[in-house]
């Protein structure tokens, strides 16, 4: 059990109950801190107290997170779609739904899950929750991951993710049309003060993010673009492209606009590029944009005819 005890200065006075725990604990996201609230985990001079209660300059502010229960990572029986592999590294093509690693919350079904069956060992550096795991996709990104089978492996991979030679290349369908063919944003991404599940360019508590991008095609009101990732940010490209007005088609967490039905973000990690840990051959793996994006994008090209 973790425990957090608070006076409330100026600041915090008449501030939400949840809003100032967030602002205080900030390694836990609102959704979290909001829920432990909601089971009696908040009080306030001793009292149990809601979210929504208004706390004030000098009230002691008690919250607890209770342990997670630690998770068990068993092998299952998953399809997996290996676009390269070697007795070092494998390379899959995540679908878009997939959840990279185990977490309260997704504690199956992910692709260490799939991995666990398939490959029987991986690299121990990152934990048992996250065997060989070099880089992460987003949950609705879809697209292709590097894992390392062995340590060797993942420090190799590991170090040349850190030196920005692992080449990571993605599509992406864009809100609006682009004016310019290509460009870089260079915007740091933090966490966003006003929801803890999301990102944002700030300044405050921030890292450097640089995005390169490249127009493929226009159409009435998208744009499909080709993203270079010079960092590898949480939600970067959806951020970046929220951040310059043209956010991803389908991202429900930066875009919030439902102009085509896609069931999900139209972002797709099609090009992989790195040194072999063993071989020192470069190895490029390509991977096509799954059906439900080409299906959106044949749509799109009939229309312009």
């Amino acid at each position: 059990m973790k425990e957090y005890v608070w006076i409330m200065e100026e600041e915090q006075h008449m501030m939400r109950l949840d809003k100032c725990v967030c602002m205080l604990a900030d390694d836990i996201s609102r959704t979290r801190v909001q829920q432990l609230i909601e089971e009696g985990k908040a009080q306030v001079n001793g009292t149990v107290r809601k979210c929504n209660f208004k706390v004030k300059k000098g009230d002691e502010v008690c919250f607890s997170i209770p342990d997670n229960e630690e998770l068990q990572v068993l092998p299952e029986d998953i399809p997996l779609d290996i676009r390269y592999e070697d007795a070092d590294v494998i390379v899959v093509n995540k679908p878009r739904g997939m959840v990279v690693h185990p977490a309260n919350g997704n504690p199956d079904g992910t692709l260490v899950n799939a991995l666990l069956y398939h490959c029987k060992d991986l690299s121990g550096i990152n934990g048992v929750l996250r065997p060989g795991i070099v880089h992460r996709i987003d949950k609705d990104t879809s697209g292709l991951i590097v894992v390392a089978k062995n340590d060797q492996a993942h420090a190799a991979l590991s170090a040349q993710l850190k030196d920005k030679t692992l080449y990571r290349v993605y599509h992406a369908l864009l809100h609006g049309v682009l004016e310019h063919d290509y460009g870089t944003i260079d915007a740091p991404i933090g966490r966003d003060e006003k929801d803890r599940q999301k990102m944002t360019v700030t300044a405050v508590n921030s890292k450097e993010a640089r995005t390169h991008f490249r127009v493929l095609e226009r159409f009435s009101a998208y744009t499909l673009v080709e993203c270079r990732l010079e960092t590898g940010r949480t939600h970067q490209i959806r951020v970046h492209m929220q951040y310059i007005k043209h956010p991803v088609v389908g991202d429900m967490k930066y875009a919030m606009r439902r102009t085509i039905q896609t069931g999900g973000q139209l972002l797709h990690a099609c090009e992989l590029r790195f040194v072999h840990p063993t071989t020192k051959e470069t190895i490029t793996v390509q991977a096509e944009e799954p059906d439900i994006f080409q299906n959106v994008l044949q749509t799109l090209r009939e229309e312009k005819r």
